[in-house]
């Protein structure tokens, strides 16, 4: 089978390259999109990574596409619903990283609950003084967790470590794990109005969307820390402004960002595609969150170790050999699950 693999990195050509025996195997740097696609045409299985965004102007150039591998565990960049009209067999990696990411959350929560970029930011710039730059305990503070998928379980693990109390909100709770645990599920109004530190672990879906809005974080103590490793359309973004300048959010740690690609390639951003297809004041909204003090933002890298990687990769291969067998492995359907 002609097969495509998009956003490919040099260590991990090794691993795609056990694919050559019984494949037409290329190994492409760059996403699959709308001006290059036609390029694979004839290409029966295409592996992307979540900047190649695979709507229907994309899908419709690849006439002879059966598969989707997907390195990721979420597939809101692809149209899932072309997919099934077309026959396109869809597969991701529902596991790789959740102790990777969960990490992540506490090395941005510990960032600032000790004001970590400011104190280095001092250090190298002077006066070599911690005058301004007091933090907070995280032991006793209230963590409330949205979402108790795998990632969302290992925080708990790690905040079970830290001393803090913890309260979750999900619509499949688990009660074994949570008396295990020693933690409460309890309805999402009651967490926004209690927790201290919330932390987002829920896929992109119509439900999640905004889910953080204005009245959400109005029903917030004032003060709050907010965490998002999930997705950037989760947050009403110009209600968080709002909610960070007020004071109502003292400090976020995030690595999602609504629009992320297009922050990435920035010359994209004034054509008339973009203007025609997104809301430039989302775009505006997302540069000032990059600006502010009380705000820590990484380049949607929380997965990203040596680790986690190969997992992904281990993984998307196995997907790929499954479904050549006739086997196929990690099919994408039904419900989206928590992250």
């Amino acid at each position: 089978m002609y097969l495509a693999v998009f956003e490919t990195e040099e260590r991990e050509a090794p691993a795609f390259e056990r694919l050559k025996t019984g494949h037409d195997l290329r190994l492409v740097k760059e996403p699959l999109q709308a001006g290059n696609a036609d390029e694979y045409s004839n290409a029966e299985i295409v592996s992307t990574f979540i900047y190649s965004k695979l709507d229907r102007s994309v899908l419709e150039r690849l006439p002879a596409l059966k598969m989707i591998a997907t390195r990721s565990t979420g597939f809101d960049h692809i149209d899932t619903a072309y997919c099934a009209e077309r026959g396109i067999l869809l597969c991701n990696v529902p596991t790789y990283g959740e102790n990777t990411v969960a990490e992540h959350v506490f090395a941005l929560l510990l960032a600032l609950s000790h004001r970590l970029i400011e104190a280095v930011e001092r250090v190298r710039m002077g006066p070599f003084s911690p005058e301004g730059l007091r933090g907070f305990d995280l032991e006793g503070k209230m963590l409330g967790v949205i979402g108790t998928g795998n990632i969302g379980r290992h925080v708990i693990r790690i905040a079970n470590g830290f001393g803090m109390k913890v309260i979750a909100y999900d619509i499949a709770p688990d009660h074994a794990f949570a008396e295990a645990h020693d933690f409460s599920y309890i309805e999402l109004d009651e967490l926004l109005s209690s927790a201290d530190v919330i932390t987002l672990h829920v896929p992109s879906s119509p439900q999640t969307r905004l889910l953080l809005s204005a009245s959400a974080f109005a029903r917030m103590k004032d003060g709050v820390v907010i965490i998002n490793t999930a997705r950037g359309d989760i947050i009403e973004t110009r209600a968080f402004i709002q909610a960070l300048t007020s004071g109502k959010v003292a400090a976020a740690g995030l690595d999602v960002l609504p629009d992320e690609p297009l922050i990435r390639e920035e010359a994209e951003l004034i054509c008339s595609i973009y203007c025609d297809r997104h809301d430039l004041r989302n775009l505006v909204a997302d540069h000032i969150l990059m600006r502010m003090r009380n705000v820590i933002i990484t380049p949607h890298s929380a997965f990203n170790t040596y680790e986690a990687v190969a997992r992904i990769v281990e993984t998307t291969v196995e997907n790929i050999q499954a479904f050549a067998r006739g086997k196929p492995q990690n099919i994408v359907a039904g419900a989206m699950r928590p992250a």
